[in-house]
């Protein structure tokens, strides 16, 4: 049977994280730099274990005012300072409840940047891969992140995004680029059922991707999420395709 994985990004504030947690099978945690705090962090982790849903740690730039979107300069070995200050804090509650943190996915303009800049990712890659060798990245397939991922050592789980468009070269659309969001929801399912079945991705221009992604986000922040989440899941279900949390791709010897 056909599977694939299904993840949210939580603890931001959207109000949906109990009902999207009913849904997906993975949940990307902000742990304190663009949202979330102790107590978010904790509750989503026991909703996490009581639903055996996978947890994975969500850092970005600390600057929750932007909400981490936006590039940040300031010396690497400071925002490196700031992602382990982060990774420690989700894993130190992790450790209380009694449910691991298995992944990391880095979020917004961090997450673009490393998708865009090899030498970055590698970079934080390594600076996550020092602090547990063992832990998962969630990565954007088919960018930088991927081939850092590879280079570090580190077990990778590739993602694509559900409700986001691409461009040609297979990276979002910023933001601000109209059609950057796809909140129409057959367009969506349509999406999800093309990766799940054929790992095909439509760019904004056309273009036909092939992606080896195993695991679709849905951002909670995207108007109707609960909605949407629930509809895509049945869509995949209805077809055979079951949800599940699969595991990481080995680091390659």
């Amino acid at each position: 049977m056909i599977s694939i994985d299904l993840n949210a990004d939580l603890g931001e504030g959207t109000g949906h994280d109990d009902d999207l947690l009913a849904i997906v099978s993975s949940a990307s945690i902000a742990c304190g730099g663009h949202a979330g705090d102790a107590a978010t962090i904790r509750h989503i982790l026991k909703v996490c274990r009581a639903r055996q849903v996978r947890a994975g740690a969500h850092p970005g730039y600390a600057d929750p005012k932007r909400f981490g979107r936006f590039r940040l300069v300031m010396p690497l070995a400071q925002l490196l300072g700031q992602i382990r200050e982060q990774l420690f804090l989700v894993r130190f509650i992790a450790d209380e409840v009694g449910h691991p943190i298995e992944y990391v996915k880095l979020h917004g303009a961090l997450a673009n940047q490393t998708a865009e800049e090899l030498a970055f990712a590698v970079g934080i890659f390594a600076t996550i891969q020092a602090m547990d060798p063992k832990m998962a990245v969630l990565v954007l397939d088919n960018s930088q992140q991927v081939r850092a991922a590879k280079a570090v050592g580190m077990p990778l789980i590739r993602e694509a995004y559900a409700d986001r468009a691409y461009t040609a070269d297979g990276l979002l659309v910023p933001r601000s680029k109209a059609g950057a969001v796809i909140d129409d929801v057959d367009a969506v399912i349509a999406r999800c059922l093309r990766l799940a079945k054929s790992g095909e991705l439509v760019a904004i221009d056309g273009t036909v991707l092939q992606s080896a992604a195993r695991s679709i986000c849905l951002h909670g922040d995207t108007p109707g999420a609960v909605d949407l989440a629930r509809e895509v899941r049945s869509a995949l279900e209805g077809e055979g395709i079951a949800i599940a949390a699969n595991a990481p791709e080995a680091p390659d010897n």
